[in-house]
């Protein structure tokens, strides 16, 4: 089996030492850079192609949430997890906007940790339904009347069965939940996930459930 690549970055020795130990003792996942600062990783992803960054959201010459604006706009950008000590602020709601597929809290147990990287490289979000409702409280009344135009001027490009499927990810639903919901296949699922990716030019599902509840699609759902 071929290991996951990973680049750590966070400004914290120690932090930095910890995650290498804790995630380095896997026998899937191969560390093969870190970083202290932001301005350090375009250079070593470039250098160390990782398929997975574990990015600190606060440091102090560019903080991840600029490094992580920066590089997704990258052609075949690694996936990047965000390294946090809050559930939800507007800091992670950038960050997860800009293309991150999830977070992880600092005092998460080192198992989870490992199953996030995991999850992430084999593309899967790391966030819960329940973590994705947090979010979409936090976000309540942020949104102002612009993004809201903008969202569902991007979604229009929809059609109707695709609309269901990005409400339904936007709920936090799997992808066999909405088979069973909408009464299709788990493949006809993921196809229906991917060409809204594609149509919407998103990086993961996180995305769409974002632009659901930026569009208002959720409210109209009501469930």
């Amino acid at each position: 089996m071929t290991p996951i690549r990973l680049l750590l970055v966070d400004d914290d020795p120690l932090v930095r030492a910890g995650l290498s130990f804790m995630l380095g003792g896997a026998d899937d996942i191969e560390i093969v850079g870190e970083a202290a600062d932001g301005a350090e990783v375009d250079a070593l992803v470039d250098r160390a192609r990782p398929d997975v960054v574990l990015m600190d959201i606060r440091m102090p010459t560019v903080d991840g949430l600029s490094a992580t604006e920066r590089l997704r706009r990258h052609p075949d950008a690694p996936q990047v997890v965000v390294l946090t000590t809050f559930h939800a602020d507007d800091q992670v709601l950038r960050a997860l906007r800009a293309g991150a597929a999830g977070f992880v809290l600092k005092d998460t147990p080192p198992a989870e940790i490992v199953d996030a990287v995991r999850r992430v490289a084999a593309g899967d979000p790391v966030l819960s339904p329940a973590v994705t409702r947090q979010l979409m409280e936090h976000a309540a009344g942020a949104a102002p009347d612009t993004r809201r135009t903008t969202a569902r001027s991007r979604v229009a490009a929809l059609n109707d069965r695709e609309r269901e499927v990005a409400v339904a990810v936007g709920r936090g639903a799997s992808n066999a939940e909405i088979a069973a919901e909408l009464f299709m296949s788990v493949a006809t699922v993921k196809t229906h996930v991917s060409r809204i990716l594609a149509k919407l030019d998103l990086n993961n599902r996180v995305q769409i459930a974002l632009l659901t509840y930026d569009a208002g699609l959720l409210e109209e759902d009501g469930r």
